[in-house]
């Protein structure tokens, strides 16, 4: 098989010829220094040399939190990251009686600091080393399922050598989509606890009339502190662990932003999808978003619904509830973005212009066999899609098919164990199953069960489970009474029934019998059947996307455009300046909001209900230190055209001297579609300005001793 080096094709590209917009791209921080001249033309005063490595500073303070990005703030492990990367720590807290979603919480000191829920997690990335020829080199002849086998048997080699040192986490990064391998070697902090957290109506106003909008004026930011042993290693929860002691901390600017100043932004991206091929782009747009509104929103109703008639019912969901609700948003949005930029069109006509090419005519049969292994795919999306809700959208249900997969992993040997399953992960299952009880309740969970199954039963006859048939009927009466007799009889709610079970789960032997737990060991073995044909089909398009990588690759060059790997979950950097936009035909937005807009918008009810301190100390105008110079009055958020996406919640927005200016929060609803296709007409980044931060923690709800230890007063 063909290979090439992508970072050495992605260096000739930037010598030959600038991105189409400089703003575009998500930047590996190996690129960094070959972006030297377009950073330093962009306004950057600092060494783009200094970026390429990522356990130096600044970006050694660069971490991964929770499902977003954080960054260290102090040498004493004090973390910044958005309210919202931090609402299942702030929702794990709760209680009916002293709801801090709602009230906000500020620690008096260290003592005072709250556990997060048992699976949260802090990863330092302090290695990232190509791994290329060792996991390509174990595959080489194979197809199908056996390619798929033999890159997760080199991949786990690898992961479980790294592991050997006590304390990290590493992981295989799949780059250009199977061309290129890179071992990410991690540290795992388990003891995160939360430190500061505003209201409900300052860390979510607005809630989701105003999210992916423009003007925002939302403080979505949450400070939380990593801990270890007393020996500086990563520890579990204990009163006698240590703050972590981090390897660099950003410094806050004593200044804020203003119209085209120079950003730059470091984070964790989820997932982008902008190599995709073009029938992908067309199912995309014209199957799979649409059908993710109509499903997110039937579940969304549910919850909503439970909540308005119990109390405890709404904070147990919050969180769960919240992430339906920016999932459906955001789906919504990248629809009509993908449709206003024409997408689907434009990326065939893009595509039949790279099949004119020599590059393509040389990879042709790779690239129609790979058509071939996506249409075979397309064909269950169905399932697929409700299977995969079935899992993560449940408590029980979840609990009870975790604890049975874990018992048949746990009686292979550890190397030949399902990723998720191994010894490794024991703790990370130990902590999801401890917090249970206070994320569930059984009426809720019945109903969210009845909108996945109901869909489910109208599947055609092919996309069917004998084994989900049996379990559920095919009728909503028969659904009902098989959830009504479950869940009468389950005992999987109490948290010493979960961890006993785990304790037999985790050592292979038979678990106590349960309804959900016999439920589980007659589902499981169809879920297994699936989990194999999605593995040939991914193994051969593991072997079949580099053919299509190679051709696009050289019609990108031959355009002059940007040469960056789709996002993975990995560190990148992206670039560019602080810059409104305009959404539509004579509206015009500026990049910056202030104090006066949430005085605006204030009702007194949920979304837009201000807190009385804060209305209090926006009428008495007290914005010494913090004010903005020009608009002589307290700043709230602004925008960037930085490319981002999800995952980059939480991400330090820098200015020129790398200097923390802002928090990243959100994309405006125009832009919420640049996870498959960049418009630079309209992709902006929402942040929170830091000097709102420092106001709110100066004067409205105080945290001075905080602010000491930031150096920020």
């Amino acid at each position: 098989m063909p290979r090439f080096n992508p970072l050495s094709l992605l260096t000739l590209g930037i010598a030959l010829s600038l991105p189409a917009h400089a703003d575009e791209g998500m930047w590996l921080p190996a690129q960094m220094p070959e972006l030297a001249k377009p950073l330093r033309n962009a306004g950057f005063k600092g060494r783009p040399a200094a970026l390429a490595d990522l356990t130096a500073a600044p970006l050694s303070a660069v971490v991964r939190v929770g499902g977003g990005t954080g960054s260290f703030v102090s040498d004493a492990g004090l973390l910044l990251t958005n309210h919202h990367v931090a609402y299942g720590v702030i929702q794990y807290n709760s209680k009916p009686d002293n709801n801090l979603i709602d009230n906000g919480f500020i620690a008096a000191d260290r003592a005072a600091e709250l556990p997060a829920n048992p699976d949260y997690r802090v990863l330092v990335t302090v290695g990232f080393d190509k791994v290329t020829d060792t996991v390509l080199g174990a595959a080489t002849g194979k197809r199908g399922r056996e390619y798929f086998d033999a890159v997760d048997r080199a991949s786990k080699a690898i992961i479980a050598e790294c592991e050997q040192e006590a304390g990290m986490r590493c992981s295989v990064a799949n780059m250009y989509y199977g061309t290129d391998f890179y071992r990410i070697k991690q540290l795992e902090l388990r003891d995160v606890r939360l430190v500061y957290a505003p209201p409900r109506a300052i860390g979510n106003y607005g809630d989701e009339i105003d999210n992916f909008m423009w003007p925002r004026h939302t403080g979505d930011f949450t400070l939380l502190r990593a801990y270890v042993g007393p020996d500086g290693k990563p520890a579990a929860y204990s009163p006698d662990n240590v703050p972590y002691r981090a390897p660099a901390h950003l410094r806050l600017a004593g200044d804020g932003p203003k119209a085209g100043d120079f950003a730059m932004l470091a984070g964790y991206p989820g997932v982008t999808y902008r190599h995709r091929t073009a029938a992908e782009f067309d199912e995309q747009v014209n199957w799979t978003l649409p059908q993710r509104v109509a499903v997110f929103d039937q579940l969304i109703g549910v919850i909503e619904s439970a909540g308005a008639a119990d109390a405890e019912a709404r904070t147990r969901y919050a969180a769960q509830l919240q992430s339906l609700k920016n999932g459906s948003k955001r789906a919504a949005g990248e629809l009509e973005g993908l449709r206003r930029s024409h997408a689907v069109q434009v990326r065939a006509e893009d595509e039949r212009g790279m099949l004119e090419t020599a590059a393509a005519a040389k990879e042709r049969a790779g690239i129609d066999a790979l058509a071939a292994a996506l249409a075979e795919g397309s064909a269950v999306r169905e399932r697929e899609l409700l299977l995969g809700l079935f899992g993560s959208q449940t408590q029980l249900m979840r609990t009870a098919i975790t604890l049975e997969r874990l018992r048949l992993e746990s009686a292979k040997p550890d190397a030949e164990r399902e990723s998720g399953y191994q010894a490794r992960d024991h703790a990370l299952i130990e902590g999801i199953l401890k917090q249970v009880q206070r994320r569930y309740a059984p009426a809720v969970e019945k109903q969210l069960l009845t909108v996945l199954l109901a869909r489910y039963q109208q599947l055609p006859d092919a996309q069917r489970l004998p084994e989900f048939d049996v379990a559920f009927g095919r009728t909503p009466a028969a659904l009902k009474k098989s959830l009504d007799a479950l869940y009468a009889g389950t005992t999987l709610g109490d948290e010493a029934a979960r961890l006993s079970r785990f304790a037999a789960a985790r050592e292979g032997r038979p678990l106590a019998a349960d309804p959900l737990i016999d439920l589980a060991i007659r589902l499981v073995p169809a879920q297994l059947r699936l989990e194999q044909e999605r593995k040939t089909r991914d193994g051969e398009q593991l072997r079949l996307r580099p053919a299509y990588m190679r051709a696009l690759f050289a019609w990108r060059q031959q355009q002059g455009r940007a040469l960056y790997p789709d996002a993975n979950g990995t560190l990148r950097i992206s670039y560019g300046k602080v810059d409104g936009f305009s959404p539509r035909d004579g509206v015009i937005y500026t990049p910056v909001t202030t104090v006066d807009g949430i005085v605006e918008k204030n009702t007194g009810a949920v979304p837009f209900d201000a807190p009385r301190p804060l209305l209090d100390a926006i009428a008495n105008g007290d914005f010494a230190g913090t004010a903005d110079p020009a608009l002589k009055t307290q700043t709230v958020n602004f925008l960037t055209n930085l490319d981002t996406t999800g995952g980059n919640s939480g991400s330090p927005v820098l200015n020129a001297r790398g200097e923390l200016i802002g928090l990243n929060f959100d994309s405006n609803w125009e832009a919420v579609s640049a996870s498959w296709m960049f418009d630079p007409r309209y992709k902006r980044a929402v942040h929170v300005d830091l000097r709102y931060m420092r106001w709110l923690m100066a004067k409205v709800y105080p945290a001075p001793h905080l602010l000491q230890e930031m150096q920020a007063d």
